[in-house]
């Protein structure tokens, strides 16, 4: 497809989470709903690895940032899981 497409869709990736992420700590500043900040929190976190993701795949080609690739997503799904779970124990 050419060079330009896999940044393309870093980029892209990136530009989604973090809207997704603003979106929703708009939502959490109106609403003050928890479970739109736990969401808020876990699209953040997963900007953030998008961002790495552009650093070290066209950025720091000599350098393997994985883990912290990896640190990044789990701490994201940890976080919501966290999220929910907790906001399951406030409703009962």
């Amino acid at each position: 497809m050419g060079e330009w497409f896999p940044s393309a869709v870093y980029l892209l990736c990136f530009a989604a989470s973090a809207t997704c992420a603003l979106l929703l700590f708009r939502g959490y500043r109106k609403s003050a709903a928890r479970l739109l900040l736990w969401s808020a929190l876990c699209f953040l976190l997963l900007a953030a690895n998008n961002f790495v993701v552009i650093v070290d795949m066209l950025i720091l080609t000599e350098h393997d940032l994985r883990v912290l690739r990896l640190l990044l997503s789990m701490a994201a799904i940890g976080l919501l899981l966290f999220g929910l779970i907790w906001h399951r124990e406030e409703r009962q």
